[in-house]
């Protein structure tokens, strides 16, 4: 492909890259050809520019015309000239590299990514009463506290969006949870639960 520096050789060439895109999206590897060929070299290189050695880019490159190959489809000359969305694939390659070669390496002996522990019968056993407390607990709250808490803690809701779905003030929400905290709270500070 002729490059040409005039402002009919531009829209010109614009045109037959842009065309080139939308023939690759229907798998027409003469048209992809042509594409890499055109392309390939200017990509390693403003790789090369954006700090990457060599090898990098030369992979990264390889990535993006691969990426043209598959997602071909889904350019649209309307938004993006072909140089502006390949030239866009390239640069969200390098980020995602710089992304994935910032984060530090999984450490094996973190104790977050370790398998829990066998739980002492002791403690199974004290987490079974406090979870049978809890639940005869939850059993004296008046129907519309306990539904709050529903959907504060089991759905997940915000004061605000409980407030808009059960048609409530916003106050009285909040309030309602008050109380039945404070419920729960005497209820499980007394040891006849």
């Amino acid at each position: 492909m002729n490059d040409t520096s005039t402002p009919d050789g531009d829209a010109a060439r614009r045109a037959r890259l842009d065309g080139l895109v939308v023939a690759c999206a229907g798998k027409d590897r003469a048209a992809f050809s042509e594409l890499f060929a055109f392309f390939a070299p200017r990509i390693k290189a403003y790789l090369r520019r954006l700090a990457s050695d060599d090898a990098t880019a030369e992979e990264l490159t390889q990535e993006v015309m691969i990426t043209v190959w598959r997602k071909a489809a889904q350019f649209d000359a309307r938004q993006a000239s072909a140089s502006t969305w390949i030239y866009r694939i390239a640069r969200n390659r390098r980020i995602d590299l710089a992304r994935k070669d910032g984060k530090p390496p999984l450490d094996a002996d973190e104790p977050m990514l370790q398998p829990p522990g066998v739980e002492a019968p002791d403690d199974a056993m004290f987490a079974r009463d406090r979870e049978t407390r809890v639940r005869a607990a939850l059993t004296l709250l008046p129907g519309e506290q306990m539904t709050l808490l529903r959907r504060a803690f089991f759905d997940g809701l915000s004061h605000s969006q409980i407030a808009e779905s059960e048609g409530l003030p916003l106050g009285t929400v909040k309030s309602r949870l008050r109380l039945a905290f404070d419920k729960l709270r005497e209820a499980l500070d007394r040891d006849d639960i």
